[in-house]
């Protein structure tokens, strides 16, 4: 299992010393949410703070985009280099396309269903992506409590991936912790985003993330 700190739920005061912390901890990946106020009702992060998150982490970034207008996002943040970046089906009237213009730009194109978004609308555009990210939480604030049909949410996902994109990866995002993680795996999930359990756990990011793991 792949782990993926959010840094939404990061102390931004010391936001250098925080990134350096979860990667000496042993993350996989850092997940930075970009939230637009449109899309969701959240303004979160620009590219001032994705530059200095890029410059402070050894592990590669997971970009998640919650916005309206990818395409401009894509461009913002292409510069930075992550190793994806993950844009709603709900949002992109033209998925095909901007997954090939995230690829175009060397970076590996993801797209994220919202909890009531069937997976079985990605028959014919899992071919164009690296990974799914399915919510388990609805979109904009961090600390949400966990939806649970998400792990027959991956099962279904896992079908259509087998069928048709088999190196297709499985990410999952909201309320994670060591309650669930099992029955994640269990679904076929490859990689999870957690926040308030790494953030906020009392035992330290280590303990935390050694728990999912």
């Amino acid at each position: 299992m792949l782990v993926a700190p959010s840094i939404l739920s990061a102390d931004f005061g010391k936001l250098n010393s925080e990134i350096e912390a979860i990667v000496e901890a042993g993350c996989d990946l850092v997940h930075i949410d970009v939230m637009d106020g449109h899309f969701v009702p959240n303004m979160t992060i620009g590219p001032v703070v994705v530059e200095a998150v890029a410059k402070a982490s050894k592990a590669p970034l997971d970009i998640h985009l919650m916005v309206e207008d990818n395409n401009f996002f894509v461009e913002l943040f292409a510069k930075f280099k992550p190793k994806y970046i993950s844009f709603h089906l709900e949002s992109e009237t033209h998925p095909n396309r901007l997954a090939q213009k995230i690829r175009n730009l060397g970076i590996s194109p993801a797209i994220v269903l919202n909890p009531s978004t069937p997976p079985e609308l990605l028959e014919y555009l899992i071919e164009y992506v690296d990974m799914v990210l399915l919510m388990s939480v609805n979109p904009g604030f961090g600390g949400q409590k966990y939806i649970p049909d998400v792990v027959e949410r991956a099962k279904k996902l896992k079908e259509i991936i087998q069928r048709r994109n088999p190196k297709c990866l499985i990410e999952v995002d909201g309320g994670v912790s060591d309650k669930n993680i099992e029955e994640l795996k269990g679904a076929g999930v490859d990689i999870v985003v957690a926040g308030s359990f790494v953030f906020k756990h009392p035992k330290g990011y280590k303990e935390a993330i050694n728990l999912l793991k």
